[in-house]
């Protein structure tokens, strides 16, 4: 090895042995000791309120300081409010095991949390401090913490992950453009379906990898023989196919070429769930409710494709709100249950209550679609979901904030 590879080596053991004695000399809360723990609380909090506000602000029942149309703060707020609280939490909580190298802890992740929370501050009060210094406060988040996420990944030898930091990267990106586009054009529509397709990217890219470890992992405690299918070439297909196809969605989604290529995606990303098994792990909601999520966003690109092919049939909300409600709202309370659990040192069961907070999000998800088709009880649908996604996320917060709040039990059953 060269001095150079000599002095690169030493400087990162010296990195690890300060994070180290940081993180064995951090007595403050713990809730800044790991990244879920505020950014998974910080998310479900933000998700339930956020919603809370937004009907009687849709109605215009309340006024709220934005310089955003209430669809457009909606939106915003869900996919990159949440949206992005999300992913820190995870990606935090990832990393250290892609890596080897401890999480980030202490200050510094007090600091990305307080940045998010300016991000939601911001964009609230827009109207106010203007759409500029808004986009500046909010956007520096993801900003900030994509450069977080890349010295670690970096640092860790752990380069081929740096396609998820990317994926943020583009988040940010899309995030600045949903910005500019509502102040130049009103709406911000193309930038609302970019941040979407990101999301519903990393859910292929990422629920790709964890749903079929899981399920192997679960069906190999219990000796069985027949295991998911590993990730292999043709998945690598479906995946550029899926990318492809939420691009041109993003661009112009109704377009025939479009169309057809959501519908191949669909087909394709069912095909790879049917290999994982998923029926064999019902009696464990906590593995189950994975494959759900999954099945979720391969439907969203069934029913995308068929609104643009025909939009008569089927109106372009009833594919996002798939996506959103169904996708999304599924897999990450699924991932924000399971690290909660499995992090605070608890067994990996999904209780009664967990389940019915699966069940929440279902019945959000079904009411969303459905009022699109019944125009005349849209209300009440519209009522409905609402209250089953409060329901869902207030009762993530009311469940699994003291577990977030407490030091991790010493082993878990």
């Amino acid at each position: 090895m060269g001095a150079n590879g000599r002095g690169s080596a030493i400087g990162g053991a010296r990195v690890i042995k300060r994070t180290a004695e940081a993180r064995r000399s951090w007595r403050g809360p713990v809730l800044l000791s790991c990244g879920f723990r505020p950014f998974f609380l910080g998310a479900a909090a933000w998700a339930a309120i956020g919603i809370a506000l937004w009907m009687p602000f849709y109605a215009g029942e309340i006024a709220i300081p934005t310089a955003f149309a209430p669809t457009d703060w909606h939106a915003h707020e869900m996919i990159y409010g949440y949206g992005s609280a999300v992913v820190a939490g995870f990606l935090l909580t990832a990393i250290p095991n892609w890596t080897g190298r401890l999480p980030v802890a202490g200050w510094p992740l007090a600091a990305l949390a307080a940045l998010w929370a300016a991000g939601r501050a911001a964009v609230f009060a827009s109207a106010a401090i203007g759409w500029q210094a808004a986009v500046a406060i909010d956007v520096a988040f993801l900003a900030v913490f994509a450069g977080v996420a890349a010295r670690e990944v970096i640092a860790g030898g752990n380069r081929r992950n740096l396609r998820v930091v990317a994926l943020v990267l583009g988040l940010a990106g899309a995030n600045a453009g949903f910005h500019v586009e509502a102040a130049t054009a009103g709406a911000a529509a193309v930038s609302a379906r970019a941040g979407l397709a990101i999301l519903v990217f990393m859910i292929l890219l990422i629920g790709g990898r964890v749903v079929p470890s899981f399920t192997r992992n679960w069906l190999a405690k219990r000796g069985e023989a027949a295991l998911p299918a590993p990730f292999g070439r043709v998945d690598g297909v479906v995946m550029a196919l899926s990318g492809i196809a939420l691009g041109l969605w993003v661009v112009d989604p109704g377009q025939g070429v479009a169309g057809a290529a959501l519908l191949l995606a669909a087909a394709g990303n069912v095909w790879r769930l049917c290999r994982w098994r998923g029926w064999s792990t019902r009696s464990d909601r906590l593995v189950l409710v994975l494959h759900a999520g999954f099945l979720f966003a391969a439907l969203g690109f069934a029913f995308a494709g068929a609104s643009s092919l025909w939009p008569d049939l089927v109106p372009p909300a009833v594919g996002v709100h798939v996506w959103a409600v169904g996708a999304i709202g599924t897999m990450t309370l699924a991932i924000m249950t399971r690290a909660s659990l499995g992090h605070t040192g608890r067994a990996l069961r999904a209780s009664g209550l967990t389940q019915l907070l699966y069940s929440a999000v279902a019945v959000a998800a079904a009411a969303r679609g459905a009022m699109i088709f019944l125009p005349g009880a849209a209300l009440l649908l519209m009522s409905i979901a609402a209250a089953a996604w409060i329901a869902a996320f207030g009762g993530f917060v009311a469940a699994y904030g003291p577990m977030l709040l407490e030091w991790p039990r010493r082993s878990a059953s």
